[in-house]
């Protein structure tokens, strides 16, 4: 669950004032989310397109065969790292 939550959300997200933290005499407005939440659509993506940004800051290289397959050769030895993120 903590994993989506470092998800930086770049397109335009609403949600409805959380139930106990309305602002009072602005019950009627929205908030804009800039972080994802889990259980949003956007989170999966959001994730995903932070980490593999900071993946590629490293010098880590995304495999043609799988996108969730990023390797680095460190001296002359390789790394491998494979992301698996399960939400269920």
């Amino acid at each position: 669950k903590t994993a989506f939550l470092n998800g930086v959300i770049e397109e335009e997200v609403y949600i409805e004032q959380p139930q106990g933290f309305e602002a009072h005499g602005r019950e009627s407005h929205v908030c804009r989310l800039k972080k994802a939440l889990y259980g949003l659509k956007q989170a999966p993506r959001a994730w995903y397109s932070r980490i593999d940004t900071y993946l590629h800051q490293l010098g880590f290289e995304k495999s043609e065969a799988d996108s969730n397959l990023y390797y680095i050769l460190v001296g002359d030895d390789p790394l491998i790292l494979v992301l698996y993120v399960d939400d269920m």
